[in-house]
């Protein structure tokens, strides 16, 4: 059951990141794939801060500096 709870969280995480992945290529157009990678590795609490910011980024540059300021 733990297994399954456990497989069932990280699908939601990557069907959360996916989204935020397709918002940010409608925004700024194809990420890079090093952009993309950093995306993916975000937590799920990083992952939804980053939806709730992405509309006050106005450029791929802000995005990077966002993500930046992460680490």
């Amino acid at each position: 059951m733990q297994q399954g709870l456990s497989q069932g969280l990280e699908q939601g995480l990557q069907r959360e990141i996916s989204l935020v992945i397709r918002l940010l290529v409608g925004r700024f157009g194809p990420l890079s794939p090093e952009l993309e990678q950093q995306v993916r590795s975000l937590t799920i609490d990083q992952v939804e801060a980053l939806a709730v910011n992405l509309l006050q980024l106005d450029s791929r540059e802000d995005l990077e500096r966002w993500l930046e300021e992460l680490r």
